[in-house]
């Protein structure tokens, strides 16, 4: 089984891109919703962040989301904080994501996407054998992220500016999927799993 990574930053689609690729056969792991669900469940982790975030990040005992954010996001240092959010919440996540690997392997998938915001970042590109990068201009994602979030256009610049850049990931990437507005993205994708022989 092929293990495809996918990143991109914030507002540049890769739920979208999932769905359409698992159109085509492909399991996916959203690392997001594995973060969600398992990772801020987790007492281990839960602990973790608490010790360094505080206990403002908790709302009636479990970690929000927006909370944390807030705690990340909005203050001095925030490259520094989402390294730590970053270096705590990672061992977690992989080792749900192995597990979920394992299981799509099992079901006889030929090629498992990971959705991974932070794929380099986390070092969850070595799990995979190759990766795609999903971009759009930047504006573009501001504005996605502002009508998903309803969040202010500053604190949309604040998310990304945090984040490794299109250029970056262009260079980092075996292949690039421009998801542009108005852009066909299934012939994309048809490419890129014809190229790979599972399609």
């Amino acid at each position: 089984m092929i293990v495809i990574g996918l990143c991109g930053t914030s507002g540049s689609g890769k739920g979208y891109i999932c769905d359409k690729f698992s159109q085509h056969g492909v399991a996916f792991i959203d690392t997001d919703k594995v973060y969600r669900e398992d990772v801020l469940t987790d007492s281990l982790c839960v602990g973790e962040l608490t010790d360094y975030f505080g206990q403002g990040i908790l709302v009636n005992g479990q970690v929000s989301k927006k909370m944390l954010a807030t705690a990340v996001f909005e203050s001095q240092g925030a490259s520094e904080k989402l390294k730590k959010l970053n270096s705590i919440t990672h061992k977690y996540i992989k080792i749900k994501t192995d597990e979920l690997v394992c299981k799509y392997e099992g079901e006889g998938f030929k090629a498992v996407l990971i959705d991974a915001p932070v794929l380099f970042e986390s070092g969850f590109d070595k799990m995979c054998q190759v990766t795609v990068c999903v971009t759009a201009p930047y504006e573009l994602k501001l504005k996605r992220i502002m009508a998903r979030d309803g969040i202010t256009k500053e604190k949309a610049v604040a998310r990304i500016n945090t984040q490794i850049q299109d250029d970056e990931l262009r260079k980092r990437c075996t292949y690039e999927i421009d998801n542009t507005d108005g852009v066909d993205l299934i012939s994309q994708i048809k490419f890129i799993l014809k190229d790979l022989g599972i399609e």
